[in-house]
């Protein structure tokens, strides 16, 4: 389906570019007729003039193929981005390329990720054959194969125990990557073929034999479905959704005692105590202090309170509204890094307006702090009725569950600003 053009893709300035006005987004992402009446209503429109369309997207290159980031990050926050480009501008918002790159030092950067990828992916395939078959596996080991017993051709194994438990824990890991791949975006057309639901638990599969440390965790296929549909290269989709992981993979770092949002979660319950203590005694009153119900907005961002269309709407301002050009080099190295970094007011121009507060007096890691500032919002726009009608968390979670369907992604983003500007006058206050 891949609806970036490569031209678009590689930043091409000689393109003609759409118009940018409304027009029927679902020619984009179309919806099984049969499935119309289940999924969310679309409100995200394109709008002329605020919506970053292909035509402005070219024109801010160099000749050379720099970008001019601040003004894609003010066309972002302003109205989204176009479908027809959605794949090339995300690839910069999520740091899979460096702005002041040149067009040649991407392609050269792009076909390096390519290769590796494809190695990644025979690696793979020689343990697991039914990968890049075309091909998906919902049952483990539909051979009979016992898993105490694989040998891998050509991977040099020794006698390390700690090798066998994580390829059994791949192994294991295959069949619900298939599972989830057949629930994921069923509503779309584009998975009515195979050979995408293929490809989509392809690169869910390689990705949890490349991030051993978290494999694959339910919600992660909710995560990487868009990447599947905007790129037609499937080591693109990849890289992408791999970006994308930098960002959340702490969200699927699950263990015993703890889920992998719960510092989140935390975070939250400190945002609502501090905006409306109200609200958050009630909601202690009532086992809901952990704040355990808001553990799906957070976990895949909304996936399933919006239409897919407004998701990826949703997604983008996010990213653009957080974007930090010195977050993501230092994030390539590791995963928990945080740094100090004195910005320069010309320098302050490429931050996201959100992040822009936090790097003028120097910065923390504050990366997905917007989402947690959303589920605030959604919680302030709920608050009244959580108090007069809440009696029990099943209660709480049926309002907030009434979310579904009827979230507008840019009212809440314009709530999360307003809540996130009074949290910042509270803290000051107090």
């Amino acid at each position: 389906m891949g609806n970036s053009s490569s031209c678009a893709s590689n930043g091409c300035v000689n393109c003609v570019g759409r118009n940018s006005g409304s027009e029927d987004l679902e020619s984009y992402f179309p919806v099984r007729p049969e499935c119309q009446d289940d999924v969310p209503k679309t409100r995200f429109k394109t709008r002329a003039g605020k919506t970053l369309s292909q035509r402005r997207w070219n024109d801010a290159f160099s000749l050379d193929g720099q970008l001019d980031i601040a003004a894609v990050l003010r066309r972002i926050q302003r109205g989204g981005i176009h479908p027809s480009i959605k794949g090339a501008v995300w690839q910069f918002l999520l740091g899979c390329f460096d702005p002041s790159s040149t067009f040649e030092e991407r392609s050269e950067l792009k076909q390096q990720r390519r290769e590796k990828y494809a190695a990644w992916k025979a690696e793979c395939k020689k343990i697991e054959p039914t990968i890049g078959s075309g091909r998906l596996m919902t049952a483990i080991s539909e051979n009979g194969q016992n898993l105490e017993n694989i040998t891998v051709p050509g991977v040099s194994q020794g006698n390390n125990d700690s090798f066998d438990k994580t390829l059994i824990q791949w192994k294991l890991s295959l069949s619900q990557i298939g599972l989830d791949v057949h629930r994921t975006d069923r509503s779309l057309v584009f998975y009515e073929n195979e050979a995408n639901l293929a490809k989509l638990w392809d690169i869910l599969a390689i990705y949890a034999w490349v991030d051993k440390d978290i494999s694959y965790v339910q919600g992660m296929s909710d995560i990487c479905s868009p990447m599947v549909i905007l790129f037609e290269d499937e080591a693109d989709a990849f890289w992408c959704f791999e970006h994308a992981m930098r960002r959340l993979r702490e969200n699927f770092k699950c263990t015993v005692n703890s889920v992998g949002v719960q510092s989140q979660l935390n975070t939250l319950s400190q945002i609502v105590k501090t905006i409306d203590p109200k609200l958050h005694r009630h909601l202690e009153e009532l086992d809901g202090g952990d704040y355990l119900f808001a553990f799906r907005m957070l976990m895949v961002l909304f996936r399933r309170e919006l239409s897919f269309v407004d998701s990826l709407y949703l997604w983008e301002v996010m990213w653009a509204m957080e974007y930090n050009p010195h977050i993501y080099s230092s994030y390539v190295e590791s995963h928990h890094k945080n740094e100090n970094v004195k910005v320069s007011n010309k320098e302050l121009k490429q931050y996201g307006k959100f992040e822009r507060k936090y790097a003028k007096t120097g910065w923390t890691d504050h990366r997905n702090a917007l989402a947690i500032f959303l589920v605030a919002a959604v919680l302030e726009t709920k608050q009244k009725r959580l108090i007069k009608e809440a009696r029990g968390l099943d209660d709480v979670v049926n309002i907030m569950g009434e979310v579904t369907g009827n979230l507008d992604a840019k009212k809440a983003l314009d709530g999360a600003l307003k809540v996130h500007e009074k949290y910042l006058n509270k803290v000051k206050n107090q």
